[in-house]
C-alpha cells in the first residue's frame, strides 16, 4: 500500500475516534443538565449554594453540611429535614429546587 494512503487511512481513522469520543462527553454532559438542571445537589453543595435556597442563610447551610459531615450522605431529599432548622415550611420551599444523587 502507498504510504500517502496508509497516512490518510490512519489520519482517518483518528478523526473518527476522536469525533466519537467528544460525541459520547457531549452526550453526557446533556444527561447531567437535564431533569437535575439548576438543581442544587444536597450531598455536594457549598455553603454558599445552599445559603442561596429560599429560607436557608448561612447558618443553616453550615448545619446541613455538618449534618452531612457527621452522617453522611443524604439518602433523598426528604432527610434534609432531620437537619436542625429545616423544617416543613423551608422544606416545601426548597424541595423542588434540591437533589440528592
Amino acid at each position: 500500500m502507498n504510504k500517502s494512503i496508509l497516512r490518510k487511512t490512519v489520519c482517518a481513522v483518528l478523526m473518527m475516534f476522536v469525533a466519537s469520543c467528544l460525541a459520547g462527553s457531549l452526550a453526557a454532559a446533556d444527561m447531567n443538565t437535564g431533569a437535575d438542571a439548576g438543581m442544587v445537589n444536597i450531598n455536594e453543595a457549598s455553603v454558599d449554594e445552599l445559603a442561596g435556597l429560599s429560607g436557608i442563610g448561612k447558618a443553616k447551610a453550615e448545619a446541613i453540611i455538618a449534618y452531612r459531615s457527621e452522617h453522611g450522605r443524604f439518602e433523598s431529599v426528604d432527610d434534609i429535614k432531620k437537619v436542625k432548622g429545616i423544617g416543613t415550611k423551608i422544606f416545601e420551599s426548597i424541595s423542588n429546587k434540591i437533589t440528592a444523587r
